[in-house]
């Protein structure tokens, strides 16, 4: 089982994000109490207005080595739980995220 689905153009990535943490950091990938799994990031940004967002968007950009404009928040923007669609080649992303380290 893997957070993401990987295709030609890009990978769906999915992500568990805690606004108003101590730094922005990308924990790994962990598992969820429905048996998922899903990428763990923190943020220092508030959950106002989009700001932890728009947050976690540029501290995946930073882990990937991708531009900003090629991460889409497109399920989740209002919760914890999100879908974000990753523009790009889906292979080259998806070894990417598999040197995550994986979290128990």
């Amino acid at each position: 089982m893997t957070c993401y689905s990987a295709g030609p153009d890009g990978v769906v990535l999915a992500v568990r994000l805690t606004p108003k943490a101590a730094q922005d950091v990308l924990d790994g990938v962990g598992s969820l109490a429905d048996g998922s799994q899903a990428a763990m990031a923190r943020v220092r940004a508030l959950p106002v207005k989009g700001a932890a967002n728009a947050a976690l968007v540029v501290l995946l950009a930073k882990a990937l080595k991708i531009p900003k404009r090629s991460i889409t928040i497109v399920g989740g923007a209002g919760g914890r739980l999100k879908r974000v669609r990753i523009a790009g080649d889906g292979g080259t992303l998806a070894a990417k995220i598999e040197q995550w380290p994986k979290l128990t």
